[in-house]
């Protein structure tokens, strides 16, 4: 079967420019089917799925937050973390204006704003993850350790169970 062409996006301009290696995942994107309805039609597991959430601290600085699609964030665990009094997802339209995506499609690569991005820990020690390649409906698989070294993701320990 041949497989669906995608477009380039700025992720994965950035990636190529960079010459990282990372495999396509084209799936029928779903509407509010999130993580698990992606790692369901790719046949992976959701823990290797990781969300790019853009979040705010108190003073509406924006950040990155990676995290397994089967967890949420602790935002009080994050915050103390990091040093700040308290963190926030950004609303989808400013989301999309520090990011340059579309809610749904966000990758942590080429993002229009340089922001500071936090992985968790444990998505560090997989052998492999898929997250977002810039679109909806676009998974990119790479090896985890490209997070530090491209976006000097910084580990974290803010993971919480749904």
């Amino acid at each position: 079967m041949k497989k669906p062409h995608v477009s380039e996006t700025p992720a994965t301009q950035l990636l190529r420019c960079l010459q990282v290696p990372f495999v396509e995942h084209a799936y029928q994107y779903v509407e509010h089917g999130g993580t698990a309805e992606s790692a369901r039609q790719l046949g992976v597991e959701e823990h290797e799925v990781v969300k790019t959430l853009v979040m705010e601290d108190e003073r509406a600085r924006p950040l990155i937050v990676l995290m397994h699609g089967d967890r949420t964030v602790s935002t009080k665990n994050l915050a103390r973390q990091i040093g700040v009094k308290r963190i926030e997802p950004c609303k989808p339209e400013v989301a999309q204006r520090h990011s340059g995506y579309f809610v749904g499609g966000t990758s942590p690569f080429g993002t229009r704003k340089t922001m500071p991005v936090y992985v968790e820990r444990s998505i560090l020690a997989l052998p492999r993850i898929h997250l977002n390649g810039g679109r909806r409906g676009y998974l990119i698989e790479i090896a985890p350790r490209v997070l530090s070294e491209v976006l000097a993701a910084v580990p974290v320990d803010c993971a919480s169970v749904d």
